[in-house]
């Protein structure tokens, strides 16, 4: 273990052993945390890294194993005897109240029932000093649900702070947020660090590691592979040592685009009373991926609910397979072979406490292999997880395991696996590897390119360009509700991908040089002012 010799550690987690049932998640990992040191927890999806620092914060108790803040060992299971001690945790799906304002959330818990009054303005000024001293600037008036996903984990954090924390835990704290935004984040973190706040963040990002680190401790199948120094190792080495070899991501291929399998015109979307795409136009050919990207809020997810059948046009024309429709059904989707990858995959794409099982079959249910005359063929929706399971590596639980005990890049995993088995005709991919790690992201892209080969028409939307330019055959870019033209992938690039996503389109309108001129007339040519 690599150690700070010249001062004793803040923390120390010693010998932690966590299982759940057969399977192993923690195993006997010792880790030290020094005063104002930001320490990266790496690992792939599953490898345990979110079961440790529940641990430590006290949301599990361990089989074996003890967790001591300042020499002194904190009670097992206890999460109040954790933040008494200085330990706060800002949680990947943030446990605050969408309804209550910024400083209502922040004071939650921490006045007791009995107080004869609240101390509300003492706790106005202790939030607004923390948040100049870290600049994490707030309205403590603001509702919660009125910020953005940035703005609400800055939120987190104070209310950490709030608590008197000088350790903080950040369980994957980039996942939602844009590469702006996260940028901001590990600046305040190396603030924090600076001014003797000690810090542990779980990631996968091999980028923010490297940029944001001190020291990288891998774990590996619940183990501590390895840790190292930032500054003495690179993105090579890391990704290796999560996985246990060399990781590449696959290439596309070129490949020449078949039929038109959907087409809309001058699609509009309302969404809760507010139009969220305007007008826009695209297509979708047979062995081709389009791509769409932008920066988050712009319209993607009204993108996604429509194609998936959560959302109804209020103006415009689609036609699916060359006929009119006027809507997407979830369950004519399914039936017509066309798979879906929710941006949401806790919300939108699976239910936690059913089996890993249940959640494979739930949108075939009717299909004569799992069901008759309203029977359900238990066994053969098993067998069918079990293949998913093995073909799709999905780590972490069996076919009756509940699925909420599964990663978030496994339950990813899962999703994806029901939806690619049999070779859809059309895939509607949203972030597909959001909060996925490199071996899995590589696992990911490989699939879908592979559909793309067989002659799926695919959906792109994602805020990683890396992955557009990637898997991406066009390009267009989606601002403020609307469509910039398409662009070939052989003529992207960062810079004119961030113009594209900035609303700028002068420079991505088509030119006499542009590779998709052999797309249906009429189609693709997007009404952008």
């Amino acid at each position: 273990m690599i150690a700070d010799t010249t001062a004793a550690p803040v923390l120390e987690l010693a010998h932690i052993s966590k299982r759940f049932g057969p399977i192993v998640a923690n195993d006997d990992i010792s880790i030290a945390l020094g005063r104002g040191e930001l320490l990266a927890l790496l690992g792939e999806n599953g490898a345990g890294k979110t079961t440790l620092m529940s641990i430590l914060f006290g949301h599990y108790t361990p089989d074996e194993g003890t967790v001591r803040v300042d020499g002194v060992e904190l009670p097992h299971g206890r999460p109040r005897a954790a933040i008494k001690a200085g330990v706060g945790m800002v949680h990947q799906h943030f446990s605050l109240a969408p309804n209550l304002t910024v400083l209502e959330n922040v004071m939650t818990g921490t006045e007791p029932l009995w107080s004869p009054r609240s101390r509300t303005s003492a706790a106005r000024r202790k939030l607004l000093s923390i948040a100049e001293r870290f600049g994490l600037g707030v309205d403590p008036d603001a509702r919660l649900g009125d910020l953005s996903v940035g703005e609400q984990q800055r939120v987190e954090i104070l209310k950490a702070l709030y608590n008197d924390a000088r350790i903080l835990i950040l369980d994957e704290p980039t996942a939602v947020l844009t590469n702006i935004e996260a940028e901001r984040l590990f600046t305040t973190l190396r603030e924090m660090a600076r001014q003797g706040l000690s810090l542990i963040f779980i990631s996968h990002k091999l980028d923010e590691v490297m940029a944001a680190a001190d020291r990288i401790v891998v774990l590996r199948g619940g183990r501590v592979a390895a840790e190292r120094r930032a500054a003495e190792t690179n993105k090579a080495e890391l990704a290796e040592l999560m996985v246990g070899h060399r990781v590449t991501r696959p290439t596309r291929e070129p490949a020449k685009a078949g039929a038109t399998v959907f087409q809309a015109s001058r699609l509009t979307v309302s969404i809760g009373g507010v139009e969220r795409l305007k007008e826009i136009d695209f297509f979708l050919r047979e062995g081709e991926t389009l791509g769409i990207i932008g920066v988050s809020g712009n319209g993607q997810a009204a993108l996604s609910q429509l194609m998936g059948g959560l959302a109804a046009p209020t103006g415009g024309e689609m036609r699916l397979f060359g006929e009119p429709v006027s809507a997407l059904d979830v369950h004519d989707l399914v039936e017509a072979g066309i798979g879906r990858i929710p941006e949401d995959r806790h919300r939108q794409g699976a239910i936690g406490e059913m089996t890993i099982w249940e959640n494979a079959v739930l949108e075939r249910i009717r299909q004569p292999l799992f069901s008759r005359r309203g029977i359900v063929n238990r066994s053969a929706g098993q067998a069918f997880a079990a293949t998913i399971i093995e073909e799709f590596d999905v780590r972490g639980g069996t076919p009756t395991s509940r699925t909420r005990l599964l990663s978030g890049g496994n339950m990813q995993k899962l999703i994806l696996g029901r939806n690619l088995y049999r070779r859809p005709k059309i895939l509607i991919a949203a972030q597909p590897t959001r909060g996925l790690d490199e071996g899995a992201v590589a696992a990911v892209h490989a699939r879908i390119l592979d559909a793309r080969r067989q002659g799926t028409a695919v959906l792109l939307i994602s805020e990683d360009l890396d992955e557009v330019i990637g898997l991406a055959d066009r390009i267009q870019a989606i601002v403020k509700g609307r469509l910039s033209a398409p662009i070939a992938a052989e003529d992207a690039d960062p810079r004119r991908l961030g113009l594209m996503m900035s609303g700028d389109w002068t420079s991505s309108d088509r030119t006499p040089n542009d590779r998709i001129s052999d797309g249906p007339p009429g189609e693709g040519h997007p009404h952008a002012s």
